[in-house]
Formats: C-alpha cells, sequence, structure tokens
C-alpha cells in the first residue's frame, strides 16, 4: 500500500476512534507515523470515553492474566515441595508412627486430667484415634467425642454429628451432647456450609496413660540434646 494511501485508511480508522496504537499494528506501520498522520483529526468525547475504557480493560486483562501465569508457577513450585517432602520419609514405621502422634500430643493434648486432644482438623483427630488404639491398645469403645461449635450452626447439628460419627466410624452413642458456643458470629463465611466445628476425643479412665504419653514427650523432648542429631 502506498504511503498516500496509508495515511489516508489511518485518517479513517483514527475518525471511526480507532487508537493509534491499533492502527499502527493493522496498517503495519510505525506508531510515529500513523501518530503524525492523524495528529489533526480532533475525536469525540464518546470516542475517547470507549478508547480510555477499552484501555483500562486490556490493562485489567494484562494484570489478570500476568497473575494466573504467577499462580500457575506456584503450584508447580508447591507440588514440587510437596513431592521433595514425601521423599523425606522412604519408610514410616511403627516408631515413627509414636514419635508423630506424641508430637501431635505434645501441641494439641490435654497434661492435666485424662488422656484427650482437641483439633477441628478431620485428619488429625482420625491420626490420633489410630495412635491411641495401635499403640496402647484402647478399645474404639473407650473413647468419648464432643463436638464444640459456634451456635450459628445449631441448625445443622444433625449433618455436624453425623459426620463426625461417619468419619471416625464411632457411633454416636459415644459422642456427648453438642457444645454450642454462645458468641455469636456477624460474618457468614463462605465454608460456613463445610465447617464441623472442634472435636474432643477423651480416652476414659486414662489418668495412668496420660502419664505414659508424658512421659514420651520427655522422652523426645530431651533427646536432641543429650545425643548429636544426623
Amino acid at each position: 500500500m502506498a504511503k498516500f494511501q496509508e495515511k489516508i485508511k489511518a485518517q479513517e480508522l483514527r475518525r471511526q476512534g480507532e487508537s493509534i496504537k491499533q492502527i499502527a499494528k493493522q496498517l503495519k506501520v510505525s506508531k510515529s507515523s500513523a501518530s503524525l498522520w492523524c495528529k489533526n483529526i480532533v475525536l469525540t468525547k464518546e470516542q475517547i470515553a470507549m478508547l480510555q475504557e477499552r484501555m483500562a480493560n486490556k490493562s485489567y486483562e494484562g494484570r489478570m492474566k500476568g497473575a494466573r501465569v504467577q499462580h500457575e508457577r506456584r503450584l508447580i513450585e508447591i507440588n514440587t515441595l510437596k513431592k521433595e517432602g514425601v521423599a523425606l520419609i522412604k519408610h514410616f514405621s511403627k516408631n515413627d508412627f509414636l514419635i508423630a502422634g506424641a508430637g501431635l500430643y505434645w501441641g494439641e493434648g490435654a497434661k492435666n486430667g485424662l488422656a484427650r486432644i482437641v483439633n477441628s482438623d478431620p485428619n488429625v483427630i482420625r491420626f490420633m484415634m489410630k495412635w491411641f488404639r495401635d499403640i496402647f491398645d484402647i478399645p474404639k469403645k473407650n473413647f468419648t467425642l464432643r463436638i464444640s461449635i459456634n451456635i450459628i450452626h445449631k441448625g445443622r447439628t444433625d449433618i455436624v454429628e453425623n459426620y463426625w460419627s461417619k468419619f471416625l466410624n464411632i457411633p454416636l452413642t459415644q459422642f456427648t451432647k453438642t457444645c454450642f458456643i454462645k458468641a455469636k458470629s456477624k460474618k457468614i463465611y463462605e465454608n460456613f456450609n463445610d465447617y464441623y466445628g472442634v472435636l474432643t476425643i477423651t480416652v476414659q479412665k486414662s489418668g495412668n496413660l496420660r502419664h505414659k504419653i508424658l512421659g514420651l514427650i520427655e522422652k523426645i523432648s530431651s533427646e536432641p540434646f543429650n545425643a548429636d542429631v544426623a
């Protein structure tokens, strides 16, 4: 296309409200040439507003695209790190299980009274119930369970109780009455229907068991200072 034809086309596109950048791209000329050819053309207020909106939308799309790319990179990085974490444990022995459970009890378990642990994470609760059963031969019937949840969930009582009962394979007869926390929350969270409160599991007649666990924790806490840790 001859230069004068490009100039005429550029001016025509500009009068239609196209941006200098788009004109240059469409005609395959430099932005400086497109700008020079169109410098005397005055856009209407509507055309200017449309161009500004288009620029804002493209800027937003660019930011979102950049954010998606960063998010995808981070997910790949997290997945790699998780695999590295998994690789650190070659074989999960019974002794590993013993120490892992003691560590959890150290952080989350009762230090007075009966042996009990409180947590909202179902996997932590399930892990610790298996720990009590497999390490200390506690029969399933010796567990007492209590749910604590905000009173705004009272209408979901049956759902919450049945969730824990099914997840842990423990009959509801071993659950005490659900405890409702009366401090009403003013905010309703998106995961409202996926929240099942905090569960306390107590081992009946376990005063001696608790002392044994605390002794185990003392051993674990002092061991790194008594020997070199490779």
